[in-house]
């Protein structure tokens, strides 16, 4: 003689059953792929160089200037971004280090440390044409 089970009771009987069952393991989504190529800032502009005045001035990031040191000011790249500056008129190249804001003047796309300049060789110039370059 089978046994005879009111229907709620077998219900949960059976869903009891089910839920003991093994399940297909679910994967996670994969991984996004790791990007091998570097976002690139370039610029191309004239470049000018700090006046003495403002040696030991309080920077825009809140350090005092030093006209001996690689920095340099540009209106919108982060604070402590390397960037690589070529003069384009004779090939030279340095790296400076973002610690201020500016410049202000039209046309011009980097404020120069003095010791930056004078790695440039424009010191005699003033302002000269320029390359910059970062990775972000």
């Amino acid at each position: 003689m089978p046994i005879r089970l009111p229907l709620p009771l077998a219900l949960l009987f059976l869903a009891l059953l089910t839920a003991c069952a093994d399940r297909a393991p679910v994967s996670p989504p994969p991984a996004p792929e790791p990007t091998t190529q570097a976002r690139t800032f370039t610029q191309t502009g004239k470049a000018s160089f700090y006046a003495r005045r403002h040696h030991g001035q309080r920077t825009a990031n809140g350090e005092i200037h030093d006209q001996t040191a690689m920095v340099a000011a540009h209106r919108s790249l982060a604070f402590g971004t390397q960037v690589r500056v070529t003069n384009l008129d004779n090939g030279k190249q340095v790296t400076v280090r973002i610690n201020d804001r500016g410049p202000f003047r039209r046309g011009r796309i980097i404020d120069l440390s003095r010791a930056a300049a004078q790695a440039l060789g424009m010191i005699e110039q003033g302002v000269v044409r320029v390359r910059i370059e970062a990775d972000l």
